[in-house]
């Protein structure tokens, strides 16, 4: 099982290294812009790199809000984001699951991810996989409760795409992370991806906080037992640069060792 860590993509196969990583997760551009990514030099590199790649799709993204002026943008950025992470080598590309803003009805949200995958088949398929992640907040997410990751799976399983487990997103959005791994494969079939992260808040407190496995208020041995029964590659995104990630990183190569 390959564990690493989310990086500054400055220099992403020098921050793996310092943090002794067997996988490694970036930005190719802003994560709170609209900009497209540009080519970067070291793409050989990357491309030949002994550690799988994942990149992370920019925050702004949300294609199921009923929104033009946002859901338009988002399409095309996500489709410039997966060929970008592709020319990289990139496994997959990482999307949040998206919203309806209040008042909208959350099957339209579901709808317009069916559109959005439509739209990309029309220009030629997305170049890299999507893997779209649970989300910690939002009454009009898609993708927090899992009531709602059913019904868009079923608005959108029918295309290739996969799904990224969060176990932040999932404690604080309100879903047990006791057997999540068998009800997230009830619903989609598949885990691509672990992002494995403890919590700085409670239970259903909807908030996108990350902490450290030693200070967090997730029980770092129900983040190795959700790690040990999705049996994907795992990426942490945990505060403390090399330091702290090398530590989440050294505990769950311990754990799973046993």
């Amino acid at each position: 099982m390959r564990i690493g860590a989310h990086v500054d993509r400055e220099d992403p196969l020098a921050e793996a290294t310092a943090r002794d990583a067997g996988v490694v997760q970036f930005f190719l551009a802003d994560p709170q812009g609209w900009k497209a990514p540009q080519p970067r030099p070291d793409v050989e590199a990357l491309r030949e790199a002994a550690i799988d790649i994942y990149v992370h799709a920019p925050y702004v993204i949300n294609v199921a809000t009923v929104n033009n002026r946002i859901r338009i943008p988002s399409r095309k950025l996500l489709v410039a984001h997966a060929e970008a992470a592709r020319s990289v080598g990139a496994k997959g590309l990482i999307v949040h699951g998206g919203h309806v803003d209040k008042g909208n009805d959350i099957d339209a949200g579901f709808d317009n991810w069916r559109k959005a995958f439509a739209y990309a088949a029309e220009a030629g398929g997305l170049a890299t996989q999507v893997l779209i992640e649970n989300t910690a907040g939002g009454d009009n997410a898609c993708a927090r409760r899992f009531d709602a990751l059913a019904r868009l799976w079923d608005a959108i399983g029918a295309y290739d795409v996969g799904f990224c487990l969060d176990t932040c997103h999932a404690h604080a959005g309100g879903e047990d992370l006791v057997d999540i791994v068998d009800r997230v494969k009830a619903i989609t079939g598949r885990i691509d991806l672990i992002h494995a992260n403890g919590s700085k808040d409670g239970f259903d407190s909807g908030r996108d906080r990350h902490d450290n496995f030693s200070s967090g208020t997730i029980d770092p041995e129900l983040i190795v037992a959700v790690v040990r029964a999705a049996g994907a590659p795992v990426v942490v995104e945990t505060p403390g640069g090399a330091e702290g990630q090398g530590a989440d990183i050294a505990y769950l190569r311990e754990q799973l060792s046993r």
